[in-house]
């Protein structure tokens, strides 16, 4: 747990020591599973911390959302479709996040011959692994797409009203 303080100093209770957000970034990075409470209500304001530390990855030169992609995540706020679209972003980043996780241990028992032949091989195996990537996606989307209409017919039903 790591408490903000109203001089908006961080405190680690595990290391009982004072971090820094570049800090909390790394234990972000490190998986650390963390929690960020305001010293003097307990408010939780993780979120509030986390969306700082991407606001300042972004403004730091190698943004990983554009001006457009920004705009529509913006667009999304207030709308019917903000639960879903967040639902659907969370489940492809980590489908991703996966993705990687894979390469990742696969890599550590690979020597310098197999290297040379992934290397050869690496398009058709991006392929491989981007369709399984995509495949994953487009069944999360037709996933919320179902539940869509299914709430849409109940809600209609509300209404008397049948398709």
């Amino acid at each position: 747990m790591i408490k903000k303080y109203p001089n908006r100093r961080l405190y680690d209770t595990a290391t009982s020591s004072y971090i820094t957000m570049a800090e909390v970034r790394q234990l972000v990075i490190d998986n650390v599973l963390l929690v960020v409470r305001d010293a003097k209500t307990g408010e939780d304001l993780t979120r509030s911390i986390l969306l700082q530390i991407i606001l300042e990855e972004e403004a730091g030169g190698a943004p990983m959302f554009s001006e457009q992609a920004l705009a529509n995540i913006i667009r999304f706020y207030g709308h019917a479709m903000q639960g879903f679209l967040g639902a659907y972003l969370e489940k492809n980043v980590q489908a991703f996040c996966d993705i990687q996780t894979q390469l990742a241990a696969q890599s550590k028992t690979i020597t310098p011959e197999m290297w040379t032949r992934f290397l050869k091989m690496q398009p058709p195996m991006m392929q491989t692994l981007m369709g399984g990537y995509a495949d994953q996606s487009r069944n999360s989307f037709l996933q919320l797409q179902e539940q869509w209409q299914k709430q849409a017919e109940q809600m209609l039903g509300v209404f008397g009203l049948k398709r």
